[in-house]
């Protein structure tokens, strides 16, 4: 019993040290994005759990903002591509070319090859480019004239896109929309956050890095640590099974949507300081891991639809 105890408060004392880093992290992005707290903190969330983001929202309000004030807070390498509908395959992954003086083909790897790549605007390009991060996004690899090469660790996408309704674009398939672990909107910023806006000359100052690749790899393996109660996998798993059969859903969440949400709500634990999910985190965390998995049969929206399971499902005490 001493040395569960033990265990248990070495367990509490790291947790709360990973939390204070990860406070100095968000801090850190929200110098860059002045009034969403909420949407720094999923962005967050989704890092840790090694996941990768989706942004959506209208023009001006900060995507591709939150996505370069991440990556930036981090000390690892990142590139951003501005995705546009003449963009092609090689333009992300590289290109094998033919030296003329060694007489020898040699792969330059494309953007693809950092730790985060911020792809601005993705639903600009064209299907056959945006099926080109599918193998990068589900196996941290790409594959390229019969090679296999993988990708640095971490590795993270940080997407941006305007609503499916805005003129030039090319709506994400399923299978795509299925490898982003969240969809966020950032929304409009208060009256107080926008005057802040208005007032400063020019883009916001790019905050440098205040967590090293090592911190980061550190977090996320004790993020695996996180220990999730059966209830509340049950939980989960009831919250899964409801869009499988709800009416309004012509499409339930797939089993990597279950994991998906598993791994935020253990991702979710750590930020609070603890070694130890709870409901709130699934709840909390739902609509952003599962909204985008779905596909409404009806006038609802999938983050509304989710939004009605989570009242009818029932907490675990």
């Amino acid at each position: 019993m001493v040395a569960r105890s033990a265990r248990e408060g070495a367990g509490l004392e790291i947790a709360g040290d990973m939390a204070g880093r990860l406070r100095e992290l968000e801090k850190s992005v929200q110098t860059s994005l002045r009034g969403k707290a909420e949407a720094v903190r999923l962005a967050v969330t989704c890092l840790l759990a090694r996941g990768h983001l989706l942004i959506e929202d209208v023009p001006g309000i900060g995507k591709t903002t939150l996505a370069q004030s991440l990556a930036r807070s981090v000390d690892c390498g990142w590139r951003r591509i501005q995705f546009t509908s003449d963009l092609l395959p090689s333009d992300v992954l590289g290109v094998t070319v033919f030296d003329t003086r060694s007489s020898q083909f040699d792969f330059r790897p494309g953007p693809v090859f950092t730790n985060f790549l911020l792809a601005d605007e993705i639903n600009r390009t064209t299907p056959r480019t945006q099926s080109a991060l599918l193998e990068a996004m589900n196996e941290r690899q790409v594959s390229i004239d019969g090679r296999t090469m993988p990708l640095p660790e971490p590795f993270m996408v940080i997407a941006t896109q305007n609503p499916a309704d805005h003129h030039g674009t090319y709506p994400l398939p399923e299978s795509q929309l299925d490898r982003f672990l969240m969809r966020v909107r950032i929304g409009y910023p208060d009256a107080e956050a926008e005057r802040e806006i208005v007032r400063q000359p020019g883009m916001p100052a790019s905050a440098g890095p205040v967590m090293s690749r090592a911190e980061l790899e550190e977090i996320q393996t004790g993020v695996e640590q996180v220990t999730v109660d059966d209830a509340i996998v049950e939980y989960l798993l009831s919250i899964v099974e409801r869009t499988r059969r709800h009416p309004a859903l012509a499409l339930g969440v797939s089993p990597r949507g279950s994991q998906a949400l598993y791994r935020a709500a253990q991702a979710s634990a750590l930020i609070e300081g603890r070694m130890f999910a709870i409901p709130d985190d699934v709840k909390h965390l739902a609509t952003a891991v599962l909204g985008h998995r779905v596909a409404p049969s009806g006038t609802l929206s999938g983050e509304r639809v989710i939004e009605e399971i989570l009242g009818e499902t029932a907490v675990p005490l």
